[in-house]
């Protein structure tokens, strides 16, 4: 299939779509508003279902009924929208259903600003909503890659029967890059045995979507349960992107857009003599922690890059764990780093260290 130029959020939906999503529930938000957009024309064509929902409430647990009917269902916001649907997204986890959830980070906190921004990763990673829970989180760093992390999340969802999130910034969802759709994912995926699609009181067990369980015995089930299924996948799913890391001294990590920019910024020291890497995580859970151990011995120094005030910061530092200094810049308020930026702070530490 040849490639086509599309906008970032118009990628996620037609890739979603190719995915076998059919149905798609949200509420309309700054910067990810052509994704609902795209849907509600798409979704009629191939027989899906749309719903502009009244709220982002309202569209999570419509998500949730769709999951436990066995659909593969999604829906799509930005910063506010998604810290109202955090219940929901508790609620899905909790019944161990599969759905994707796509958030394109705004500033914020509030209402904020529609400038892109990260300061969503701890509500993605740390569980933004109640309980002892966790999502995939997957982040892409372009369109091609939204679109593919797009099709593997729903794979991943099905599998683990967890629901995933694609967390891209602003930036992600706006700009245009060329994208040429993969086939479906040839994973295998487990049957839906546990879906409520309806009951005869006699050809199987009857299925129902539930979370909530008053004796303690019966929470404590669940909770070994989902605790055993997040132990598998920090085992299996740990995804990492090493850029020139072979001999790099100093090490630039950063996730989406901006790790991109920390590669210009890694060329541009090279060109200068330094020797620099990236390390990009992929999955910011489960984080790659054992990528970051690896070149503990190897590198002067790390230098963590977000669009925050430091969130991100906190999994690098547990990661490296005292055994080399971790420096940080971080750039809020809607600005995007420049590779001189980050260059210059770079050298501050490289003179400073001297």
């Amino acid at each position: 299939m040849a490639k086509k130029l599309m906008k970032g959020n118009e990628a996620i939906a037609e890739a979603a779509i190719k995915a076998g999503c059919r149905y798609f529930f949200g509420y309309p938000i700054t910067p990810q508003n052509e994704i609902p957009e795209y849907m509600s024309r798409r979704m009629p064509q191939i027989g899906g279902t749309f719903v502009q929902a009244e709220s982002e409430v309202s569209a999570i647990n419509m998500v949730y009924g769709a999951a436990g009917a066995g659909a593969r269902a999604m829906t799509s916001s930005s910063s506010p929208g998604i810290s109202l649907k955090q219940e929901g997204i508790s609620y899905i986890a909790c019944s161990e259903l599969p759905a994707v959830i796509v958030n394109m980070m705004r500033t914020g906190p509030g209402l904020g600003g529609i400038l892109p921004s990260q300061g969503d990763y701890f509500q993605a990673v740390k569980g933004g909503g109640h309980g002892d829970y966790h999502l995939i989180v997957l982040a892409p760093s372009s369109i091609q890659e939204a679109a593919d992390l797009i099709m593997d999340g729903f794979d991943l969802a099905d599998i683990y029967r967890n629901p995933v999130m694609i967390l891209g910034d602003g930036m992600i969802g706006q700009m245009m890059e060329p994208v040429e759709f993969k086939e479906p994912g040839k994973r295998p995926l487990p049957a839906k045995d546990w879906a409520a699609t309806g009951w005869d009181g006699k050809s199987r067990k009857r299925a129902v979507i539930n979370s909530l369980y008053i004796a303690a015995e019966e929470m404590e089930e669940v909770m070994a349960r989902l605790k055993a299924r997040y132990d598998e996948i920090e085992k299996k799913e740990k995804r990492v992107e090493e850029y020139m890391m072979d001999d790099a001294e100093v090490c630039i990590t950063a996730y989406g857009t901006v790790a991109r920019i920390a590669k210009s910024t890694a060329q541009k020291l090279r060109s200068e003599g330094i020797k620099a890497g990236v390390i990009r995580p992929i999955t910011l859970w489960p984080f790659p922690s054992e990528t970051y151990e690896k070149y503990c011995g190897q590198v002067d120094f790390f230098f963590d890059v977000e669009m925050s005030l430091g969130q991100m910061l906190e999994d690098v530092k547990l990661a490296v764990n005292g055994r080399k200094p971790v420096e940080f810049m971080g750039v809020v308020g809607g600005s995007v780093p420049t590779p001189n930026q980050i260059r210059e702070k770079i050298m501050e530490v490289i003179r400073r260290e001297k």
